[in-house]
């Protein structure tokens, strides 16, 4: 089973930027497409932005446009989410998934196999 673990998150302020990895244990084209989602105390899990592996194909969440980038690099294996201008309701657990929503072409079926997850504090 492939796994996926996500790193790079932290404490910032408002403003500043962080970089999230997600690395795969095996070729990141297991997956038709991979997702970054974020949960806040209290709140629904939300996706932020998904990748299509194979033609590069990106979208984002409105509330995260111009501001975050979704990225992947295929010789590591990883996915990478670029946070910019991050803003306090930005804070959150941070998860990736082989789960997309936000496209043209939504995934329907239930994902369960969440990882660990990296947070990410914003200060104001």
């Amino acid at each position: 089973q492939v796994q996926l673990v996500e790193s790079g998150g932290g404490s910032v302020q408002a403003g500043g930027s962080l970089r999230l990895s997600c690395a795969a244990s095996t070729s990141i084209y297991f997956a038709n497409c991979i997702g970054w989602f974020r949960q806040a105390p209290g709140k629904e899990r939300e996706e932020v932005a998904e990748v299509y592996i194979g033609d590069g194909a990106t979208y984002y969440a409105d509330s995260v446009k111009g501001r975050f980038t979704i990225s992947q690099d295929n010789s590591k294996n990883t996915i990478y989410l670029q946070m910019n201008s991050l803003k306090p309701e930005d804070a959150a657990m941070y998860y990736c998934a082989p789960l997309c929503t936000l496209g043209p072409s939504p995934d329907k079926f239930e994902y369960s196999d969440w990882g660990q997850g990296t947070q990410v504090t914003v200060s104001s």
